[in-house]
């Protein structure tokens, strides 16, 4: 079997959501985000300089080894970013996940399950992530869809999903995403 490659699609389209690839144009979208006080509190932390994240958006362009999605609505309203980074043989990880207020319902396992059918569909066998302390919520739906806790830092819990919990989790969830997830490249 191949190694897996990170693929920059033009989209991935769910049941309610699609993603696509971040561009300079989305910075204060992001940044937005990532600055806002209670969607920030477990991210890692973000100044609020605009140009920087024009700057760092300009060269995610070219970056082969990570993908940044805006997640929107089918409509094109963008809703929240996911990213896929750090390849290890057949593993990825994903981070970078916030949703906005108007997020619609059933955005959290949506859009976690397009970003597991999107990585098995592209050569992904399963995905290594930490979460950090604290971020209770978020702990619990990892672990429901089946996550497995291996390790921990200071400050963040480290996790595993295998392919099998993958696998089970697209198909325990599969009324969020029954089509599975459609990729154009």
């Amino acid at each position: 079997m191949s190694t897996p490659q990170f693929r920059k699609p033009r989209a991935v389209r769910g049941r309610q959501l699609v993603f696509r690839d971040a561009a300079v144009a989305d910075a204060e979208f992001i940044l937005a985000l990532r600055t806002d006080e209670k969607k920030g509190e477990f991210l890692s932390a973000t100044a609020p300089d605009v140009q920087a994240q024009r700057d760092w958006l300009a060269r995610y362009a070219t970056d082969d080894q990570q993908i940044y999605f805006i997640i929107c609505k089918l409509d094109g309203t963008p809703v929240g970013t996911v990213r896929l980074y750090d390849q290890r043989g057949d593993s990825f990880c994903w981070g970078s996940w916030i949703k906005s207020d108007g997020a619609p319902s059933g955005f959290g396992v949506e859009s976690a399950l397009m970003v597991y059918d999107f990585a098995l569909q592209i050569g992904f066998q399963r995905s290594h992530f930490d979460v950090r302390k604290g971020n209770t919520s978020v702990i619990q739906f990892h672990e429901r869809l089946g996550a497995v806790q291996v390790g921990e830092t200071d400050d963040d819990n480290l996790y595993e999903m295998s392919n099998a919990a993958i696998k089970t989790a697209l198909q325990h969830y599969r009324k969020y995403l029954p089509d599975g997830a459609a990729i154009e490249f």
